[in-house]
């Protein structure tokens, strides 16, 4: 009988572990160029044309006030796009998919941690990796600001003419 977990992928963010459920995470894409309108900044990196429609790119490190936005990301950077949801975190590597038992889950005390953004605990051999909860990593008033940003990247690229 195969033992029971949760799928989480392993994210290094500024020298940091992190875990993302896997079930919240569409695709994992090796960094392109983004486009960077001058409205980014901080730890919204730029937009992703993803089939025509901008996604907004987040600097998860500088999110978390793990580290300032860096201004060039390393070779080995990726984006996770999520499911449901426009928007990709950029990370520094996705480093593993890993099923977790659920004894090595242990729920997280939401005070400390920005917008409560620590689902649980994931005890791997002698470490500890925060799970973060999807879902509490933008506040609304942020989201609702990417999401404007958003909008008009999509306005502007559909007032350039297609091309032949």
């Amino acid at each position: 009988m195969a033992s029971s977990g949760s799928a989480y992928l392993l994210l290094d963010v500024a020298g940091t572990t992190c875990a993302l459920p896997r079930g919240a995470v569409a695709e994992i894409l090796p960094l392109p160029d983004l486009h960077t309108p001058p409205a980014a900044g901080g730890w919204l990196t730029g937009f992703l044309n993803l089939g025509g429609a901008p996604v907004p790119v987040i600097d998860l490190a500088a999110l978390l006030g793990l580290h300032p936005a860096v201004p060039a990301p390393g070779v080995y950077a990726h984006l996770v796009l999520m499911q449901g949801e426009a928007v990709a975190y950029l990370v520094d590597r996705v480093a593993d998919l890993m099923t977790v038992p659920e004894s090595a889950i242990r729920p997280a005390e939401e005070a400390g941690t920005l917008n409560g953004c620590v689902a649980a605990e994931l005890v791997l051999d002698e470490r500890l990796v925060h799970a973060l909860a999807p879902e509490r990593l933008l506040t609304a008033q942020e989201r609702s600001r990417v999401d404007a940003l958003a909008r008009a990247a999509a306005e502007r690229l559909a007032a350039l003419p297609h091309s032949a």
